[in-house]
Formats: C-alpha cells, sequence, structure tokens
C-alpha cells in the first residue's frame, strides 16, 4: 500500500479512536475536539497531526519494527518519558499498545513546530542538544532499553544479521557482496577495542539516528528539539555523535558533508557543554575506535532495506529513500566511507 493510501486509511480510523476516548484515558485531552490531518511518514511510522483552538499533537501509529520487537511504539515512548525531563525532546502524553480500537500500536505526543536541521547553519544547536540528552539523568534507563554491553559487538552482530540478508539475495551484485565481506571480516577483528569502553563506561540514552529530519529547530523560540526515538539505547555517546557526523548521515536528505575541520569544530561545540572531565577528556578516543563501526551499520542497513525493497517489505517505500540506497551500495561511495580500514 503506497503512503497517500495508508493516511487515507487511516485518518477516520484516527478521529474515530479519539471520539471514543475516555477523558479518564488521558485528563489532558478532555473536552477538546481535534482535527485530523496528515502531517509525515517515514518507513516505519504514520504521524496525523491533531489541531484543537488549545494546541497541536502528533497522533502516531507503528507500521513496521526497526528493532524487530512487537513493543516497537511502546519502546519508544518509553524512551521519551525517561527524556521528558530534558527540555529537547517531544513530551509523551498517552500510549495505547492494545490493538484493540486500531490494529497498530499508537502514541499520543507533543507537536513542536518548526523545520528539519540545516547542516550549514544549525550545528550549534545540535551540539547543545546532543549534549543536553546526553547528560540527561535518566533513573530506570538499563532496564528499559537494549544495553551496549558490548558495544562493537552489538554493532557487528546486527550489521552482520542485516547484511546477511545481502549476501544470501540473488539479487546483491558479486563486487559490492566482496567488498562488503572484506569489511565485515576487518569489523570481526577490530571489535576486540570494546574492551576499552568497558574499562572506561560512560553511559546515557542515545538516539542512533540523528540525521537531519529528526531534529525540529524553531528560528523564533530558538530551540533545537531531537524528536524521533525509534531505535534508542543505553550505550556511549559517541554513538551518536559518530551517527551524526558521518556522510552517510549528512547525505542521506541533504547534500552536505563534514570536512575534517568542519567535523573537529562541530565536537569541539559539544565538548563545551559537557560537564564531566572524564567525558571531554575522552571524547576524540571513544569516537576513533567507534565510527567505523557506525558508518558500518549505515551500510548494513542499506544493503538489507536494498533488498526489501525490491521484494516483500512491510513499510513505506519512499522514492527519495530507494535512490539514496542504490548509491550507498555503489562500490565506490562504500571504499570512500570505509577507506581508512580497507588498506589497499
Amino acid at each position: 500500500m503506497s503512503k497517500t493510501d495508508l493516511f487515507q486509511h487511516y485518518r477516520q480510523a484516527v478521529s474515530d479512536y479519539l471520539a471514543a476516548l475516555d477523558p479518564e484515558d488521558i485528563p489532558a485531552l478532555a473536552g477538546e475536539r481535534f482535527q485530523v490531518h496528515p502531517l509525515a511518514a517515514g518507513e516505519y511510522n504514520l504521524n496525523y497531526l491533531l489541531s484543537s483552538p488549545q494546541r497541536k499533537l502528533v497522533f502516531r501509529i507503528n507500521i513496521a519494527s526497526q528493532i524487530n520487537r512487537p513493543d516497537q511504539i511502546a519502546y519508544e515512548y518509553r524512551a521519551l518519558q525517561l527524556l521528558a525531563a530534558s527540555g529537547v525532546t517531544p513530551r509523551p502524553l498517552h500510549l495505547d499498545d492494545s490493538r484493540r480500537h486500531l490494529d497498530r500500536g499508537i502514541a499520543i505526543i507533543e507537536y513542536l513546530p518548526g523545520r528539519p536541521l540545516d547542516y550549514r547553519r544549525d550545528l550549534a544547536g545540535a551540539a547543545r542538544t546532543l549534549a543536553t540528552i546526553h547528560q540527561q539523568r535518566t533513573a530506570g534507563a538499563a532496564e528499559q532499553l537494549i544495553v551496549e554491553e558490548a558495544p562493537l559487538s552489538l554493532l557487528y552482530e546486527e550489521c552482520a544479521g542485516l547484511l546477511g540478508r545481502y549476501f544470501h539475495s540473488p539479487l546483491a551484485p558479486a563486487k559490492t557482496r566482496r567488498l562488503l565481506e572484506k569489511i565485515l571480516a576487518w569489523m570481526e577483528r577490530a571489535r576486540g577495542e570494546e574492551a576499552y569502553f568497558q574499562a572506561n563506561p560512560w553511559l546515557c540514552v542515545v538516539n542512533t539516528e540523528v540525521n537531519s529530519g529528526n531534529f525540529i529547530v524553531n528560528d523564533q523560540a530558538r530551540t533545537t528539539h531531537l524528536i524521533d526515538w525509534e531505535m534508542p539505547r543505553w550505550g556511549d555517546p559517541s554513538s551518536d555523535l559518530c551517527h551524526f557526523c558521518s556522510p552517510l548521515t549528512t547525505r542521506w536528505k541533504s547534500d552536505f558533508a563534514f570536512t575534517a575541520t568542519g567535523e573537529a569544530d562541530f565536537i569541539d561545540q559539544y565538548r563545551r557543554h559537557l560537564h564531566c572531565p572524564l567525558l571531554r577528556a575522552s571524547l576524540d578516543e571513544r569516537l576513533r575506535r567507534k565510527t567505523p563501526f557506525v558508518r558500518l551499520r549505515g551500510i548494513a542497513w542499506s544493503a538489507m532495506a536494498w533488498v526489501a525493497y525490491q521484494g516483500e517489505y512491510s513499510g513505506i517505500r519512499n522514492p527519495d529513500t530507494w535512490r539514496r540506497l542504490q548509491e550507498y551500495l555503489d562500490p565506490a561511495t562504500i571504499r570512500t566511507v570505509f577507506h581508512p580500514c580497507l588498506g589497499d
């Protein structure tokens, strides 16, 4: 079903759901009447804008799981609860994963007006927002989120699983497959470096998908929020920083790529917002060890999605995503991204 068809399919269901709500279910919404409009759709969620004379909210319907768990929407919601006091993430208002009234899990969260992040003018706000999230006190996070106990092995195993679908697909070109097999073999050897993270732990809530479209910048209020929390973990802040600076991330929705100097400047901006001397002093070493693993995860996810887009895919098919997947699976792109660990 196309994105347009899905939006139309669920729009009336959202209105019916709101009309049938018991005021005791969401006291904060009691007495309000909302108009429902399609807002945005990714590969895994549909988002509707709820508008009343008093305010606007987001009604989020989960379409597919990015963490291979049936409680995808609840997992996202718990992360927002953990970060509610940060001031830089949407406030969660209502969760319903019962599937009684809709055949999908749903959440209602705060609507944040603004625009997507622009890498050329919004890096200071992004650095401040990430530092705020990474230093947020979050009691119980280790019990509610996936924990990066062995961070490099976790990434390796995730990449091996994603790439396995590509390696076994008859659609995968042999040249690209051999190149990715070589990188995965390097990754298996290099994951022993995770002993560094285990000996020097600094754990926090990490988003793991910090691309420009997941930030909302409000120019009037001078705020920068991080809004999508489909795959959070309890892990090292380097996970987010490596992902944010990766060319696979910056080029996903734009033509921007960090220069070496530009990336160093961004990390320095982030560092200035840190209160912990240990994290400030060890940040460069954490980034050096984590960067190739985070980059391979981006390629591995792209390889999985490249195969899925040509077969039975339960999410929403996006033409822009398909074009970018083809670019990222080009051997020239892969070599550019992984040149430091490929040798000759």
